[in-house]
C-alpha cells in the first residue's frame, strides 16, 4: 500500500512538472517572437531586437544560484508558486507595453519574466531527474517534459506570427495581446494546480540543518560542484546550447519575416516547425533515452546541426520549395530541421553533468540556471554579428558553439573528480 501511494504521489509530481516545463518555453518563446514586433513598433535593429530575449535571459545570470538557495531552503512547491507569480507579473508588464508605447517597459517586463523562468528550471530538471532516479532513466524523464517544453514552444510563435499578420508593417505589441493574455492565464491557473498538489521535497534544508545553519555551526564544505572539472564544462556547454537553441530561430524569424515574398505569418509558422521538430525529437529521445548513451545522443546530434547549418548557409536565398502557394526558402527549412538536433541536448548535458554529484546536485542546478543566461548573450551577439555581416553568415557563430558540444560529449564529460565524496 504504501509503495502505490509513493507512486501516485510520483505521478503527480511528474504531471506538475511537464506542465511547468510547458509555461518556460511558451514565455520564453513569446519573449523571441516579440522581436520581430519591436523592430516594427520601436524600431529596433536587429541586436537590439532581442534586448527581450537578453533581459528574459539576464535574469537567470542573476537568479540563478539565489534560485538554489530559495529551493534548498523553501523546498520544491514555495520555488514553484513563487515562480508562477513573478511570471504572470513580468507577462503582465510586457502586456502594458504596447499600450504605453515604451520599449523600456517591455524590456523590463522581459527581465522580470527571466526570473521566472529560471525559478521554474530551477525546480523542474532536479526534481524529474531525481523521479527518475538518475542515470538513464533521469534522462528519460527529462526528455519526457522536454516534450511539452517544445509544445509550449511551438504554439507561441505561431500565434504571434498569425496575429501580426502578412507584413512587418503591421507589427504591433497590441496585435499580440491575446497571446499573453493566455500565458498570464496558464500562471494563473498553474498557481491553483500547485498550491493544491502534494509535491515531494527530497533536496529540501532538514529543521536539523536549519538549527546547524542559523547557529553558525555548519562545518564549511571543501568541496563544491564547481570541484568538478565535468561540472564545469557542462555547465558552460548549457551556455552554449541554450544560445544555439535560441539563436536558431530567433535569428531566422526576424530575417525572413523581413522578406517580402515570406513575411512575419509564414515565417512564425516556420518557426514553430522548428519547436516542433523539437517535440518529435525529444519524444524520439525519450523512447530511446535509456538505452543509447547521453555521449553518443549528444555527439551526433551536435555534429548533424553542424552539417543542416553550413548547408543553409550556402545554399541561395532564392532556392525555395512551394507548398499550397507558399514558397517556403530551403535554407529556413534546413534549420528548422536542426530542432530535432536541439531537442535532445538540454537533458543529455544536464544528465552528463550533474553524474555523480550526489548531494551538490541541488547546488549545480543553481549554477546551471546562471549559465542559462547564453540563450540571450548568443543570440544578441549573433544579430550584431547579422547587423554587419548578414543573418546567414552569422550562423558561424552558432556553429562555434556545437563544435565545442561534441567536445564535451566525448572527452570534457567524463568525471575525473570520483575521489570527492558525495554521500
Amino acid at each position: 500500500m504504501a509503495t502505490s501511494t509513493k507512486q501516485q504521489g510520483n505521478t503527480a509530481a511528474i504531471i506538475v512538472m511537464f506542465a511547468l516545463f510547458f509555461m518556460i518555453a511558451f514565455v520564453t518563446n513569446l519573449a523571441g517572437s516579440m522581436g520581430v514586433i519591436v523592430t516594427n513598433q520601436f524600431g529596433a535593429s536587429k541586436a537590439l531586437s532581442q534586448l527581450g530575449t537578453l533581459a528574459n535571459f539576464i535574469a537567470y545570470a542573476c537568479m540563478g544560484i539565489p534560485a538554489g538557495i530559495i529551493l534548498k531552503r523553501k523546498g520544491y512547491k514555495f520555488t514553484a508558486l513563487l515562480a508562477v507569480t513573478v511570471g504572470l507579473v513580468g507577462v503582465a508588464i510586457q502586456f502594458l507595453s504596447g499600450y504605453v508605447e515604451s520599449f523600456a517597459v517591455y524590456v523590463t517586463g522581459a527581465f522580470v519574466a527571466g526570473f521566472s523562468m529560471c525559478l521554474l528550471n530551477i525546480v523542474v530538471n532536479p526534481m524529474l531527474n531525481t523521479l527518475g532516479g538518475g542515470g538513464n532513466k533521469g534522462n528519460q524523464l527529462i526528455q519526457w517534459g522536454g516534450s511539452c517544453n517544445s509544445i509550449g514552444g511551438t504554439i507561441a510563435p505561431i500565434f504571434v506570427g498569425w496575429l501580426v499578420g502578412g507584413s512587418i508593417q503591421d507589427a504591433t505589441v497590441s496585435k499580440a495581446a491575446p497571446v499573453m493574455i493566455i500565458a498570464m492565464s496558464i500562471f494563473a491557473l498553474a498557481f491553483v494546480v500547485i498550491w493544491f498538489s502534494n509535491i515531494p521535497e527530497p533536496h529540501m534544508e532538514s529543521a536539523e540543518e536549519r538549527a546547524a545553519r542559523l547557529s553558525g555551526k555548519v562545518a564549511k564544505d571543501p568541496h563544491s560542484p564547481l570541484s568538478f572539472r565535468h561540472f564545469i564544462l557542462g555547465a558552460i556547454a548549457i551556455f552554449f546550447y541554450v544560445g544555439i537553441e535560441v539563436g536558431i530561430p530567433n535569428t531566422a524569424n526576424i530575417y525572413y519575416s523581413g522578406l517580402d515574398w515570406v513575411g512575419p505569418a509564414l515565417a512564425g509558422t516556420m518557426i514553430g516547425g522548428y519547436w516542433l521538430c523539437m517535440l518529435i525529437g525529444r519524444l524520439v529521445g525519450a523512447s530511446v533515452g535509456s538505452k543509447v548513451s547521453s555521449k553518443m545522443m549528444l555527439g551526433v546530434m551536435a555534429s548533424v546541426a553542424i552539417v543542416l547549418l553550413i548547408a543553409a548557409i550556402f545554399v541561395p536565398e532564392s532556392v525555395a520549395v512551394t507548398i499550397k502557394a507558399s514558397k517556403i526558402p530551403l535554407a529556413l527549412g534546413l534549420m528548422i530541421l536542426c530542432g530535432f538536433c536541439t531537442s535532445i541536448m538540454w537533458g543529455a548535458i544536464f544528465n552528463l553533468a550533474v553524474e555523480g554529484l550526489g548531494k551538490y546536485t541541488a547546488a549545480a542546478s543553481g549554477i546551471f540556471m546562471a549559465l542559462v543566461c547564453g540563450g540571450g548573450i548568443i543570440p544578441f551577439l549573433q544579430n550584431l554579428l547579422a547587423d554587419h555581416v548578414g543573418s546567414l553568415q552569422s550562423y558561424w557563430l552558432i556553429i562555434a558553439c556545437l563544435f565545442y558540444l561534441i567536445f564535451y560529449a566525448f572527452i570534457g564529460s567524463r568525471n575525473v573528480n570520483k575521489d570527492i565524496k558525495v554521500d
